[in-house]
């Protein structure tokens, strides 16, 4: 079966209804008045649904039986006042429902994001971005927006059965037995539905996540796409997310629709049997046959909702499962966060220390190794060796992106896990590789890194950057619109405009994570230039599979497979026969030479 194929991501937690509420209670809290409205005026709508049937009891005796000419002009203007009444209410209740549920819907998705915002990195290399939309934002629509429109409908159906049994009873008790007996067994095999459809509501959530996940890798990677023709490929992946869809689709069906004409026959047996059996009590002169009318009446428009109520049950439980799953989400807490005596880094005076690190990012595959290293402030430290040899990892634990797990970084002697992370990471700069840009202008995206910079301190980060030549020729200059992720520069444009982004954040700590290694010669000249501009009068962590660009680095670290095979300046390296760095560097230098 299909849904036991799915890999469901978390294992959810077994809470109970009413820690949900607990958990769900500071959101519905500043709109209980007008939420409470909304459910009691759902109590007139559907006690009004019994005036008619009511009123056709008197009509019936008194016009159509008895015939008299007193006809009872009241009731048909009574029964349009009530229903018009009943529409109006309809309304209020409807309009009230769709703003406290947008209201709840929308501090939730705050929430959600304020906890998105503040999840480790970790997080987001265990979950991808399907799973991220429809945990942070579709749950919350499905929650909020599905659960108070159906609690409307069953709130309304419920005193509208209320008051329909009522008139059942008023009219016939002994009818209203098998009535009421009836109803009792239509609505028995609800009782079991949130257990049926669990697995199966789990399941389309994870299938819906990675149809949204097809859809941003196809519009984040269309060149790659295009490039090695990966159409076929791509569309047969998006099939089968959409074949796995429509299984569970068809298993939800399976299990719940065979409710509505189960009911339907149900219904109809307990109509059956109340026409049967009143015949035998009118014959009898039990009841009248205004009673009679007025019974069946009442009668059709009860058992009427409770042929389709299968289906709003479904959606009701939907939606508590939905509100689950942001209850889930809303009890993470961030593994890397502030300790409650953290204290603020103001400045580096004497060094960052690595003291035996051991890191992991899986459970027993080690990825760092004993990493012992003395940073002095103002110091430049190149990290070079093989691919996955572990130096990206080394820089990211500084800014606490991850968390060792052995050992320790300090620095100036305090582990950096006893400073706040917002005063760490404000006194450090990172370039990427691939530098994220956000959509905007060039403006925007430099003032990123100090958003109360005036122009002054952006015309110098510009011009540190070598960008002002670049920015000079375009009309709008730094209010010139770069596009998504900076899709309307060059690489090394982007490179330079994140360079200037760090410089104007003017941290002390500077991480250059292989900053130029995808530019053409030409561009890493000018990107290089910049660089060294951010590097003055900065601790620099340089990262860079081109040895030329780290050949005037204090100290040049050797990593291959997670350890420090080597370190010391370039001549020192280069006087190690057979050694490490030597090799990578006459190998470079003889396909330079060879090119």
């Amino acid at each position: 079966m299909i849904e036991d194929k799915i890999k469901i991501d978390e294992e959810p937690k077994k809470l109970e209804f009413t820690e949900h509420y607990k958990k769900m209670w500071p959101f519905v809290k500043p709109y209980m008045f007008r939420a409470i409205l909304a459910i009691l005026i759902c109590i007139p709508i559907g006690a009004l649904d019994s005036v008619v049937a009511l009123a056709l009891k008197p009509y019936m005796d008194i016009v159509l039986v008895d015939k008299s000419s007193s006809s009872p002009a009241y009731i048909p203007i009574l029964i349009v006042a009530f229903t018009s009444v009943q529409g109006f209410l309809n309304y209020a209740a409807t309009y009230l429902n769709t703003w406290v549920g947008t209201k709840i819907n929308q501090d939730l998705k705050k929430a959600l994001y304020k906890k998105l915002l503040h999840l480790q990195t970790s997080y987001f290399d265990q979950h991808d971005s399907g799973f991220i939309v429809q945990r942070f934002s579709s749950d919350c629509d499905i929650a909020c927006n599905g659960l108070l429109e159906n609690l409307k409908v069953f709130v309304s159906r419920f005193f509208s059965s209320v008051s329909l049994i009522c008139v059942l009873i008023y009219n016939s008790w002994q009818l209203a037995i098998i009535a009421v007996l009836i109803l009792g067994c239509a609505l028995m095999p609800l009782a079991s539905v949130r257990r049926r459809i669990k697995r199966v509501v789990m399941g389309s959530v994870v299938e819906g996540a990675k149809i949204i996940s097809n859809y941003t890798e196809t519009y984040s990677g269309n060149k790659t796409i295009a490039s090695y023709n990966l159409q076929g490929k791509m569309y047969h992946t998006f099939e089968d997310s959409l074949r796995n869809l429509f299984k569970l689709t068809i298993k939800m069906v399976q299990k719940t629709a065979w409710m509505t004409p189960a009911l339907h026959v149900i219904v109809s047996i307990g109509i059956g049997a109340v026409i049967g059996y009143g015949s035998y009590l009118i014959v009898n002169g039990t009841i009248t046959s205004g009673n009679f009318v007025s019974f069946i009446t009442a009668l059709i428009l009860l058992y009427t909702p409770v042929k389709s109520i299968g289906k709003n049950y479904n959606a009701m439980q939907v939606s508590f499962l939905a509100i689950e799953r942001v209850v889930e989400i809303l009890e993470l807490e961030p593994t890397i966060a502030n300790k409650p005596d953290a204290k603020d880094l103001t400045e580096i005076k004497s060094n960052i220390q690595f003291s035996h690190v051991n890191f992991e990012y899986k459970k027993g595959v080690p990825v760092l190794k004993n990493i012992n290293l003395n940073v002095k402030a103002g110091s430049t430290i190149a990290l070079v060796g093989n691919s996955g040899g572990g130096k990206t990892t080394i820089v990211n634990l500084i800014p606490r992106f991850y968390d060792v797990n052995e050992g320790s970084i300090s620095i100036d002697g305090t582990d950096i896990r006893d400073f706040t992370l917002e005063s760490l990471r404000n006194n450090i700069a990172v370039v990427f590789q691939d530098n994220f840009l956000f959509a905007g202008t060039i403006r925007d995206n430099i003032l990123l890194g100090k958003e109360d910079a005036t122009d002054e301190e952006i015309k110098k980060a510009v011009k540190m950057a070598c960008l002002d030549e670049f920015i000079d020729e375009l009309d709008d200059g730094l209010d010139t619109v770069i596009g998504e992720r900076g899709s309307l520069l060059s690489g090394g444009q982007r490179q330079r405009l994140a360079i200037a982004r760090a410089f104007i954040k003017n941290a002390p700590i500077v991480i250059l994570d292989e900053a130029t290694s995808a530019l053409d010669n030409k561009a890493e000249a000018v990107v290089q230039k910049a660089i060294d501009n951010l590097m003055k009068d900065r601790t620099v962590f340089v990262i860079a599979h081109r040895l030329s660009t780290v050949q005037n680095a204090d100290t040049i670290v050797v990593v291959n497979d997670g350890e420090i095979v080597e370190k010391g300046t370039h001549e020192e390296l280069l006087s190690i026969e057979n050694g490490a760095y030597k090799s990578l560097y006459n190998a470079q230098f003889k396909s330079k030479k060879a090119a």
